[in-house]
């Protein structure tokens, strides 16, 4: 068990340093500093050449090179990652990437188009130019780097679903999260500081039934155009207001399980392969839905969504109301939950007289120090049972609205109680148990798989059995 947990700690250290640059703050940086391979015996540069297979994919000595670039790229620091290590971890994205193809995963070209794209926009924004980006990965023309990162890109979402696909089928009983609890000594209880539990009530600015009538309409133009022979994807990346589809024409791929809204996914999952919903309504606008490919249980999809108007006058109004809800529970004429249950707009929120969860932990309290800072800057001042003034928020879905939020419990820090952190433990346990089974996970695959490692790196110490010794 050490030695699975000890590899893992390792694999989810060098998790974070992929063979894709996805957060860096400075792309090109004169003091980056690349080891050079030399040999031991005469000191001289030794020429690159393939070091490792696993199943169809090859290592090149380069590629260790490329990963220490693209880590001190990203802003990190390599001082303390061997050449062993990094070896190791792009083995495991190998025998991942090898392994999805092995169970069928499929990453489109149109999937893979569109992360090129927003990496792209992404990378010249940093450095000034698509010519400086192709300058910095060492490639001749445009052609020559997009292909190159098109592959990268590729391999490293087959990587991703294979790991998201081992760690989602693991599940967890009551009996196991009392059993892993059981095995923390006190003395490494985990602990938690200070938590809040929070509500709030939600007024939304009302929306005329015209400016309603003018997206449909948009929306109906739009699905007959379609239906004539326009693109879908071109029109979702000129039309479509969601940001987080709309650089790759609006593209998702889902199952059930997807995270998604319920109205959305009820739609996406009536739809036949090539048809094109009517509009629709979420918290989020008005969409369509084009479903691309049906695989299994698995849909590509294409949405477009409009948001109508809000009017000055519409948040006037919206403000003048939630303030008048503030001085009906100050003057005691109803209390915060039966105003949130009677009076918000937010339907999550108002059976539970308004209270919120956590994303993060699925529970209802929030951890000071894990807040996100404009929440925190909402809360953290509070005292219990006291109002806010109405704040004007802008959420997730895009559409403003005003608010009013209440602190009904302050938990203190304390170690981990069983009872009171059930939630937390679970999480805990869960993990634990996800770690574990990405470790006997390597051991099968690592067994029926081809690996080979060559020359000097056949010395190397692995968490893994790369060697089959």
């Amino acid at each position: 068990m050490k030695s699975i947990n000890n590899r893992i700690a390792l694999t989810f250290f060098l998790l974070l340093f992929t063979s894709v640059i996805t957060s860096a703050q400075e792309i090109i940086k004169d003091s980056v500093i690349v080891p050079i391979k030399k040999t031991q015996s005469t000191g001289k540069q030794k020429i690159d050449g393939v070091i490792a297979t696993v199943g169809d994919y090859i290592i090149l000595d380069s590629d260790i090179d490329k990963s220490y670039l693209e880590i001190s790229a990203g802003g990190g620091s390599v001082k303390d990652i061997t050449r062993c290590q990094m070896l190791g971890k792009l083995l495991e994205d190998k025998l991942y990437a090898h392994q999805a193809i092995q169970d069928s995963i499929v990453v489109t070209d149109s999937e893979v188009k569109g992360m090129l794209e927003e990496r792209l926009t992404y990378m010249v924004g940093q450095i000034g130019s698509l010519e400086k980006v192709i300058q910095y990965y060492k490639k001749d023309s445009e052609e020559e780097f997009r292909t190159y990162f098109s592959d990268i890109l590729k391999e490293g979402k087959l990587t991703s679903e294979m790991q998201k696909k081992i760690v989602d089928e693991v599940e967890i009983t009551p009996e196991e999260v009392r059993n892993y609890f059981k095995t923390i000594p006190k003395d490494d209880l985990p602990f938690f500081g200070v938590e809040l539990e929070v509500a709030q009530i939600v007024i939304s600015p009302k929306v005329s039934e015209e400016d309603k009538k003018k997206v449909i309409d948009k929306l109906n133009e739009f699905k007959k155009e379609v239906e004539e022979g326009a693109s879908f994807s071109t029109k979702a990346v000129l039309y479509t207001q969601d940001p987080g589809s709309k650089s790759n024409g609006g593209y998702y791929k889902m199952t059930r399980k997807t995270p998604f809204i319920k109205e959305f996914k009820e739609v996406a999952f009536s739809l036949q392969e090539g048809e094109i919903s009517a509009p629709f309504e979420t918290i989020f606008g008005y969409h369509i839905i084009l479903v691309e490919k049906i695989r299994g249980q698995e849909r590509e999809l294409r949405h477009i969504l409009l948001t109508p108007t809000v009017t000055e006058q519409a948040l006037k109004e919206a403000k003048e109301m939630i303030t008048l809800i503030k001085k009906r529970i100050e003057d005691k004429d109803i209390t915060f939950a039966e105003a949130a249950r009677t009076l918000s707009d937010e339907k999550e929120t108002r059976a539970n007289g308004g209270a919120l969860i956590n994303p993060q932990t699925q529970d209802t309290r929030f951890e000071l120090t894990k807040m996100d800072p404009t929440f925190y800057s909402q809360v953290s001042n509070l005292k219990e049972n006291e109002i806010s003034a109405p704040i004007l928020d802008q959420g997730e879905e895009g559409k403003k609205k005003f608010k009013l939020i209440t602190v009904t419990n302050r938990i203190d820090e304390h170690a981990a109680d069983y009872a009171k952190d059930y939630i937390k433990i679970k999480a805990l346990a869960l993990k634990n148990k996800q770690i574990t089974a990405i470790g006997k996970w390597f051991d099968e695959k690592i067994k029926e798989t081809y690996v080979k490692i060559i020359g000097e790196y056949r010395d190397c110490t692995f968490t893994n059995n790369w060697l089959k010794k």
